[in-house]
């Protein structure tokens, strides 16, 4: 991407009729680097890309084709996350003050993964200087806020139509459950920030399809769900949100940043989940109705 560029930071690929109370989004497979950042990056072409929902987006991009919306990102997560506060900044990055309103004691921001990032995954640093302040404010302002504009809108939208509205948020992971572990994380994590974004049929019935498929999966543990599962996630107002984290192992060389044969099936088995979700979407809300009396 070039300054001449007119970008397009994000997409929401409809179907021709939404017949789904089901919303998906893929926050951080994108892959269109701007120039300008690059050159501002002391990381490789390679190193860069560590912190990418490898190809997410297209493991679920059947979505549409059964009558849901995806939105999906085309910005990277290492240039702007919108898995976070709009502003959960490290001033320590900056060359100048931020705004007064920032929330600069995250456990996030400590970690180095704020909503502009000081680091990629493995702990690689990022930038080699302060990023400018305006820039920063720039990306939230510009990218940001319209990501969450949009998303907002689509779940709105789903709830009027239908009178509830569900979200499904994609993520990938690495295979190990911390640099170096020799433990191997499940196939799957389901996130509902610990029944708290989401009710717990829906939770249950996307672990109970995936595990009816062969894989092997966890709830909550080590991933509850981020900035978008608990802000969207709304159960009392008609809108659950879940977070599902799928295994790179599964589909990608994360040494070269490429699909293995295997992605092929996989794309296969989600498109599986997907329909049985959306077959037994009924009655996963008529129990969260009855449940809730």
């Amino acid at each position: 991407m070039t300054e001449e560029d007119d970008p397009m930071f994000f997409e929401v690929i409809a179907p021709e009729q939404q017949t789904l109370p089901l919303v998906f989004n893929s926050p951080h497979s994108g892959r269109v680097y701007p120039d300008r950042f690059l050159q501002s990056v002391r990381l490789n072409a390679q190193e860069i890309r560590r912190s990418e929902d490898l190809f997410v987006d297209e493991l679920f991009s059947a979505a549409p084709a059964f009558g849901a919306p995806l939105q999906r990102a085309f910005f990277p997560r290492a240039f702007l996350d919108v898995n976070r506060e709009p502003y959960e900044l490290d001033p320590r990055m900056f060359n100048g003050p931020l705004p007064a309103h920032i929330n600069f004691t995250s456990i996030r921001v400590a970690g180095g993964l704020g909503t502009i990032p000081k680091i990629v995954a493995e702990n690689m640093e990022i930038y080699d200087s302060p990023v400018d302040v305006e820039e920063g404010m720039a990306r939230i302002e510009k990218i940001y806020r319209p990501y969450h504009q949009s998303l907002k809108r689509l779940m709105h939208e789903t709830r009027r139509r239908f009178g509830h509205a569900v979200l499904i948020d994609c993520h990938s992971m690495p295979d190990g459950v911390g640099a170096g572990a020799a433990r191997r994380k499940p196939d799957f994590i389901i996130g509902d920030r610990y029944g708290t974004s989401a009710s717990g049929a829906l939770a249950f019935a996307a672990i109970s399809i995936l595990e009816g498929m062969g894989f092997s999966t966890a709830y909550n543990k080590p991933y509850a769900g981020g900035f978008i599962t608990e802000h969207y996630g709304r159960p009392a107002n008609g809108c659950h949100a879940l977070q599902i984290e799928v295994s790179r192992r599964l589909y990608a060389d994360e040494e070269n940043l490429s699909k293995k044969p295997e992605f092929i099936g996989l794309k296969q088995a989600l498109t599986l989940f997907i329909a049985e979700l959306a077959d037994s979407l009924d009655d996963i809300m008529e129990a969260t109705a009855l449940a809730a009396e």
